[in-house]
């Protein structure tokens, strides 16, 4: 048989388990309006927005990127295989 202690604290889990799931439900109901709302205002025109940089320039910036964390972890992965990992 299930003590009192028992059957409060489940009680109290379910209880609150129903309170914030209606919580998160309101509050997710709320955001979706709200990206509705703003969606419906903006100009379907303004929507269509270029790319901040071109494809030339997305390309030297991985490139850089690469190498700078080629260059940051070199030692690092030289040293773990020198180990046998």
């Amino acid at each position: 048989m299930i003590s009192v202690l028992a059957q409060e604290r489940l009680l109290g889990a379910a209880l609150g388990s129903i309170f914030t799931g209606v919580i998160v439900f309101e509050q997710r109901k709320c955001i979706y309006k709200s990206i509705a709302d703003t969606q419906s205002q903006l100009d379907p025109q303004s929507l269509k927005t270029e790319p901040i940089f071109g494809k030339k320039s997305r390309l030297e910036f991985a490139h850089l990127w690469n190498k700078t964390v080629d260059k940051t972890l070199g030692p690092v992965i030289a040293a773990l295989s020198s180990r046998g990992w």
